[in-house]
């Protein structure tokens, strides 16, 4: 069993404890450690600066290894608001995957969404009356730097806010921007290693590697 923490990630927050630009003269950002007081946890992922949402974070390297991996394909839900619009047209695009300049993106999950019942942002997302917005649920496999952004940005709708509603069977159900809460959850075990076709096991007295040559 490992501890993992769930927090809701404020827009404007570095997903680290320390901020890079602290000796270089530049304005410090807000970090993890503004809002977390947990000895000896540590992101498993990230979160850009400026989106919102979840965030994991454990001690348990299994398990945030389980988490952060790239092959682990652990799916992730984020609420969208875009620039536009959006039409059926760019959410079959999206699902069926879009060209980035990193190659085509995975098929992903996406579908059009009710404006959520969710905290206003600080500072607010810049209103333009003549220009519409509109909100997508985006269920992607995989971890690109800032990917979503760059996936609405390729079939014309610019994200305007960006927040990570789920990881895995992990929600922000609950949360209020800058609260987190811990809870229990089985350690992942490593899959068993495969023993090659005509290897030997370490060990085996029968080898022919261990018989004696007469």
């Amino acid at each position: 069993m490992a501890n993992l923490i769930l927090f809701n990630k404020p827009f404007r927050v570095l997903s680290q404890f320390t901020d890079d630009r602290q000796d270089s003269g530049k304005p410090v950002r807000s970090t993890l450690a503004d809002w977390i007081q947990i000895p000896d946890v540590y992101p498993a992922g990230r979160l850009d600066y400026d989106s919102e949402g979840l965030l994991l974070l454990t001690g348990e390297g299994a398990l945030q290894h389980r988490i952060a991996s790239p092959t682990a394909k652990m799916p992730k839900t984020y609420w969208v608001q875009v620039e536009g619009d959006i039409t059926n047209d760019a959410l079959s695009q999206l699902e069926r995957g879009v060209r980035l300049k990193d190659g085509n993106t995975a098929p992903a999950k996406a579908r059009l969404l009710d404006q959520p019942e969710i905290w206003p942002r600080t500072p607010p997302v810049r209103y333009r009356e003549s220009v519409p917005t509109s909100w997508l649920e985006l269920t992607i496999t995989e971890g690109r730097n800032r990917q979503v952004r760059r996936m609405t940005a390729a079939v014309g709708f610019p994200t305007l806010r960006l927040i990570r509603y789920r990881i895995g069977d992990w929600s922000l159900d609950g949360l209020l921007p800058g609260q987190h809460r811990g809870i229990t959850v089985h350690v992942p075990t490593a899959p068993p290693r495969r023993i090659r076709p005509g290897r030997r096991k370490p060990g085996n007295p029968h080898s022919s590697r261990s018989r004696k040559q007469p």
